[in-house]
């Protein structure tokens, strides 16, 4: 698997709550330099970006983020208003909660609701695999495939757990076609990247893997 093949994969990503336009935009750039999938940022970037952007790569942006409890409602506000501003690509945090009391059609309903905001452009749903015991995980897997999201997408990072190899081929077992994986969170090599997607990711939400790759240049 070739550099270019490994980047053109990745959603470059900062979510850093204390991200500012400087470090942003240098994303941005890095991001269309090295030909990554989209770049990835906080909504309340991503006009900015976009104009920033210019069509060169998709913006991605993140709603319900990161503990995903934010009312349907005000998901799909932020799906709809992120569209708006420019985003192609949307992250959602699914309610965990929901997930626990196995509320699992108000789960589906919600990602349906999403979808819908989102105006035809990418969604991928955020299940958070390091809160779920295997059969949570299996049973999203099946939602999401059932929903009409474009991808599952296994953490946001920011919960004390990132992807994991095991978690990357139970996804690829139990999601339907038409639905692709997306490993996030600890992506910290190349040689990261290429174990993630050989598994069967199709998309990887890191910094680093950029990151290293301008290490090597210099």
């Amino acid at each position: 698997m070739d550099l270019k093949e490994i980047l053109g994969k990745c959603d470059h990503t900062l979510l850093s709550p204390t991200a500012a336009w400087a470090e942003i935009r240098e994303v941005c750039g890095d991001a269309i330099h090295y030909g990554c999938a989209s770049v990835c940022i906080p909504a309340s970037y991503v006009e900015q970006a976009a104009e920033y952007a210019a069509g060169r790569i998709p913006v991605c942006t993140v709603i319900g983020f990161p503990n995903g409890y934010d009312t349907t409602a005000a998901k799909c506000f932020m799906a709809s208003e992120a569209v708006e501003h420019g985003a192609e690509e949307i992250d959602m945090v699914i309610n965990l909660g929901w997930v626990k009391d196995r509320r699992w059609e108000d789960v589906r309903r919600e990602i349906e609701a999403v979808k819908a905001a989102c105006g035809g452009r990418v969604l991928k749903v955020i299940i958070e695999c390091c809160l779920l015991t295997e059969e949570e995980k299996i049973r999203m897997c099946e939602i999401v495939t059932a929903s009409g999201a474009d991808f599952i997408k296994t953490s946001t990072g920011f919960a004390g757990g990132g992807a994991t190899r095991e978690d990357v081929a139970l996804m690829a077992a139990h999601t339907g076609s038409g639905v692709g994986i997306k490993a996030a969170g600890g992506i910290a090599t190349l040689q990261d990247a290429q174990d993630f997607l050989r598994l069967g990711a199709a998309r990887l939400g890191t910094s680093r893997v950029v990151k290293a790759v301008k290490a090597m240049e210099e």
